[in-house]
C-alpha cells in the first residue's frame, strides 16, 4: 500500500474518493474555534448585564453553570451520534443550536430567558465540541495527543481573535448587539464547514505509538463505566477543571475586586484595558498549551505530562493569590493558570481513547468530558466563597485540590492504568491464540477427513 493511500485513509479497491485527514482535522479546529466564544468570551458580558438588568453575579454566573453542564452532559449522546451517523449532521445541528442560543441572548430580558439560551447555547457547542474531539482521536490513532490538542486549541485559542471585537462592540454598541451578530455569524461558519466533513475511516499501517500504554480492546460506553479505572480519571478531571473554570468565569470580577479591570496596559505597540489584555492572552495560552501539551504526552506519557501540569496549575493560582494585586503579576499568574490548565482538554481525551479504545471513542470521551460539567457545579460556590471581595479562600482550595491530583495521576492513576490495559491485552492475546488454535485442529481433522 501507498504512503499515501495510508494518510488520506482511502481503502484499497475502494471508489470512495481519498480523504485527507489533516484537512479534516483544520475543519474541526475551525469549528472548536467558532464557537469557543460561548464559553470563554461569556465573562465580558457579565458585568453588562448586571449593570443593566441588576440580576445579581451569581444569578448571571448560573447561567454559565447551566451552559457548561448542558454542553457536557450531553455530549455523550451527541458522541453515540457521530459514532452512528457521522459528523456531519451532527456539526451542523450545533452550528443551528449556537446561533440561536445567542440570539435567545441578545433579546433576554429575564433570568429565565437567560437560562433558556444557555440550555439551546450548550446543545450546540456540545454537538460540535465531542464531535470534533472524537474525528481527531479515531483519524489519528498514531498521534493521538497532538491531534486531541490541537483540536481543542481550537476551542482554547479560538476566542483570543474575536475578544478585542467582542469587547469593543459591547462598549459602542451594547452587549445585546455584540451577542446577536457575532451569534448569527458564528453560526453561518460553523455551518459551511459542516458540509466539508466525514466520517473517519480505518487507517492501514497507522497505529499507536509503542512507548504508549494503550488497549487492544475496544470498551463500549456501557462497559467502561464500569470499571473503577474511569471514575478514578474522571475524578481527576473534575478536580483540575473546576480550578480553570473557576478562572475561565470569574477572571473579570476578580480583576475588578482587585481594583485592575480598567487600568490601561500597553504590549507590543498596543493599549488596552488590563482584563481585556489579560482575557487575550489567557486564551492564547489556553490554546497553545493543548497541542504542546499533547504532543510532549505522546513522547513521554499521559501520566509523566499530567503530574508537571496540574503541579503548576495550583502553583499558579497560589501565585495570583499572593501577587495579583500588582498589574503585571495578575497578567503573568492569570495567564499560567491557563497555560497549565487547558491541557486536559487533550490529554484526557487521549488517555480515554487510549484506555478503552478508538471504535466508540466519540462516545467514550464525550462521557468522561461530563466531569467539566460536574466541575461547573462550583463556579457559582466560588461567588459565594469571595464574598466581599476576598478571593484567597477559592485560590487555597482549588490550589490544594489540583497538586493533590497531580500526585494522584502519577503515584495511582498509571500503575493502576498500565495492570489493567496489560491484563485485558494479555487475555485478548490469549484468546486469539486459542482461536487460531482451534481452527488449525478443525483444518486438519477436516484434511484428515477428506484424505481418509
Amino acid at each position: 500500500m501507498s504512503q499515501e493511500t495510508q494518510v488520506t485513509g482511502a481503502r484499497p479497491g475502494s471508489p470512495e474518493k481519498p480523504v485527507n485527514r489533516w484537512l479534516q482535522l483544520v475543519f474541526g479546529i475551525i469549528c472548536m474555534g467558532l464557537v469557543a466564544n460561548l464559553q470563554y468570551a461569556w465573562t465580558l458580558f457579565v458585568s453588562p448585564m448586571e449593570a443593566k438588568n441588576h440580576w445579581g453575579l451569581s444569578a448571571i454566573q448560573l447561567s454559565f453553570s447551566i451552559f457548561i453542564l448542558v454542553e457536557t452532559w450531553l455530549v455523550p449522546v451527541e458522541g453515540w451520534l457521530v459514532d452512528k451517523f457521522g459528523p456531519r449532521p451532527v456539526v451542523a445541528v450545533g452550528a443551528l443550536f449556537a446561533a440561536t442560543g445567542w440570539i435567545i441572548d441578545s433579546f433576554a430580558t429575564t433570568l429565565p430567558e437567560l437560562y433558556l439560551a444557555a440550555v439551546v447555547a450548550g446543545i450546540g457547542a456540545g454537538c460540535v465540541y465531542g464531535t470534533c474531539v472524537g474525528n481527531a482521536l479515531k483519524w489519528f490513532p498514531d498521534k493521538r495527543g497532538l491531534a486531541a490538542g490541537l483540536t481543542a486549541a481550537g476551542f482554547g485559542a479560538g476566542a483570543a481573535v474575536t475578544v478585542i471585537p467582542i469587547a469593543n462592540m459591547i462598549q459602542s454598541s451594547g452587549y445585546e448587539h455584540a451577542f446577536l451578530f457575532f451569534g448569527i455569524g458564528q453560526g453561518i461558519c460553523i455551518f459551511i464547514l459542516a458540509m466539508f466533513m466525514v466520517r473517519p475511516r480505518p487507517l492501514e499501517g497507522v497505529r499507536p505509538a509503542p512507548r504508549l500504554v494503550t488497549t487492544k480492546v475496544d470498551y463500549t460506553t456501557g462497559k467502561m463505566i464500569k470499571t473503577p479505572l474511569f471514575w478514578l480519571v474522571y475524578i481527576l478531571f473534575v478536580a483540575v477543571a473546576a480550578g480553570g473554570l473557576m478562572a475561565t468565569a470569574q477572571i473579570g470580577p476578580i480583576a475588578k475586586d482587585y481594583g485592575l479591570a480598567k487600568m490601561p496596559i500597553a504590549l507590543f505597540g498596543l493599549t488596552l484595558p488590563l482584563l481585556t489584555m489579560t482575557l487575550s492572552i489567557d486564551n492564547l495560552c489556553n490554546g497553545f498549551t493543548r497541542p504542546l501539551c499533547g504532543f510532549i504526552s505522546d513522547r513521554i506519557g499521559r501520566e509523566n505530562t499530567m503530574f508537571v501540569v496540574f503541579l503548576g496549575e495550583g502553583l499558579s493560582m497560589l501565585g495570583l493569590m499572593q501577587f495579583g494585586h500588582d498589574p503585571v503579576a495578575f497578567m503573568t499568574f492569570a495567564a499560567l493558570i491557563f497555560l497549565f490548565w487547558g491541557e486536559i482538554f487533550s490529554i484526557f481525551p487521549a488517555i480515554c481513547a487510549d484506555t478503552f479504545g478508538v471504535k466508540y471513542a466519540a462516545a467514550n470521551a464525550g462521557t468522561l468530558y461530563t466531569a467539566k460539567g460536574t466541575a461547573s457545579l462550583l463556579v457559582p460556590l466560588a461567588s459565594v466563597l469571595s464574598a466581599g471581595g476576598n478571593w484567597d479562600r477559592v485560590f487555597m482550595a482549588s490550589a490544594a485540590i489540583t497538586i493533590a491530583a497531580a500526585f494522584a495521576a502519577k503515584f495511582v492513576l498509571a500503575p493502576m492504568r498500565k495492570k489493567l490495559i496489560d491484563s485485558v491485552n494479555t487475555s485478548r492475546t490469549d484468546s486469539s491464540a486459542a482461536d487460531q488454535k482451534s481452527k488449525t485442529i478443525d483444518e486438519l481433522k477436516l484434511h484428515t477427513h477428506r484424505a481418509g
